[in-house]
């Protein structure tokens, strides 16, 4: 049937309520739970950190719309601790980080094959083979310094593999903007993954920028500090995607629609009965508040909520591997490159030399996303596996240096 924004009334706002033991249920278990299980969760407490962080800053410019932005936005701040808290307190730093880049693959990855605008498609790919190189760097990074491998958390829906070098990602602010959709032609669902893709790499950017300066290991450290600042080249890459010319009213009502949608989404793959329960009570709320920013809207703008909200969602974003669909793009973009909004060939063109002067300052002394993997290849076991057996890379005697290449 779809999802029908307008036609699907939720929950109103006046019936969303909390209580403590609501927002703090127990959490899935870190060696039971599926792997897109968590995949949801993590997604979608960056869907509402996204809602929050929009909610703030409109009410800061507009102060028309303070008084129901203050509303939702409470009820959305504890839509997002009841998903967070979901999250098991046995997971390390390293697991939440695999956790994280999973996100970004398998989320990524349906939604460039879902795009229907093939400009965006192409963006979402070129972001996408960038974060699976992030998720090989942070399993040699967890390998080092836990002796695990990180396919437990991935649970063989996610390859291990080298992507587009992160050390060749680093490029100047204005080779990282893109050519924004065009709000009055654009199909809706370019806008809602957009804002999907978006949220999801701004909370793995703040998520890093909290956690890398609690590793004592130097090297961590440096890694965790090189794929952030990457982060905030993909939150500056898919913001730009947005039309600026929307008005506030207009951004409202579609952050509303991509919460929905997402929810939606995670109710329709969740086998986890308990928390599909959780998925439902969140996306009739959600739905709720699209009627309220609806009426918002039309009563403020002096449009239909349906110049926005057009149509029907008939799919879902898909919570599948997408192993195959990756490889694909691994073997025909990875040399892909930017020059200004652009896609470029880097073996056929050469990147602007803004681009390059920035990677060489960045890269002068010591590229950590190259230390950390230096002599490194994903095997099943982990480090202290390999140990045990004799196959350690280093008891062939590679050596880790930080001049190393990967």
């Amino acid at each position: 049937m779809g999802l029908d924004l307008l036609g699907d009334r939720g929950t109103p706002i006046e019936r969303q309520r909390f209580n403590w033991r609501d927002l703090v249920q127990a959490p899935i278990s870190k060696l039971d739970a599926d792997a897109f299980t968590r995949v949801r969760i993590i997604l979608m407490n960056g869907i509402e950190a996204e809602a929050n962080r929009f909610g703030h800053a409109a009410a800061r410019m507009f102060p028309a719309l303070q008084r129901p932005l203050a509303v939702i936005r409470r009820i959305e701040q504890h839509q997002q601790t009841l998903v967070n808290w979901l999250l098991p307190a046995d997971q390390t730093p390293l697991d939440t980080t695999i956790g994280f880049e999973q996100v970004a693959i398998e989320v990524t990855a349906s939604v460039a094959s879902a795009e229907p605008d093939p400009y965006m498609a192409a963006i979402f790919r070129f972001g996408l083979l960038e974060d699976f190189d992030h998720m090989y760097r942070f399993s040699a990074l967890m390998d080092r310094v836990e002796g695990k491998d990180a396919s437990a958390i991935l649970q063989g829906y996610t390859d291990i593999l080298p992507g587009r070098p992160t050390a060749l990602e680093h490029r100047h602010p204005l080779d990282d903007l893109r050519a924004p959709y065009d709000r009055r032609r654009a199909d809706l669902l370019s806008k809602l993954h957009a804002l999907t893709i978006m949220a999801g790499e701004n909370q793995t950017h703040d998520y890093y920028m909290t956690i890398g300066p609690m590793f004592a290991d130097p090297t961590a450290r440096m890694l965790y500090a090189e794929i952030a600042s990457i982060e905030e080249q993909h939150v500056t890459q898919y913001e730009s995607l947005i039309d600026p010319r929307e008005s506030a009213l207009e951004k409202w009502l579609l952050h509303e629609a991509a919460e929905a949608y997402n929810y939606w989404s995670c109710l329709e793959y969740e086998d986890d009965r308990r928390i599909r329960t959780i998925w439902e009570r969140m996306l009739d709320y959600e739905l709720g508040h699209v009627q309220a920013v609806a009426r918002l809207f039309e009563d403020h703008e002096r449009r239909d909520a349906q110049e926005v909200i057009d149509r029907r969602i008939r799919e879902p974003i898909t919570y599948v591997s997408h192993r195959e669909f990756v490889r694909e793009v691994l073997r025909s973009e990875v040399n892909l490159g930017a020059d200004g909004a652009d896609l470029i060939d880097r073996t056929r063109d050469h990147e602007p030399e803004r681009t390059r002067r920035y990677r060489a300052e960045m890269n002068a002394q010591v590229q950590p996303s190259n230390v950390v993997s230096a002599g490194w290849a994903w095997q099943p076991g982990g480090e202290l596996a390999q140990r045990e057996t004799g196959k350690h890379p280093d008891s062939n005697g590679v050596k880790l240096t930080q001049g190393a290449k990967s």
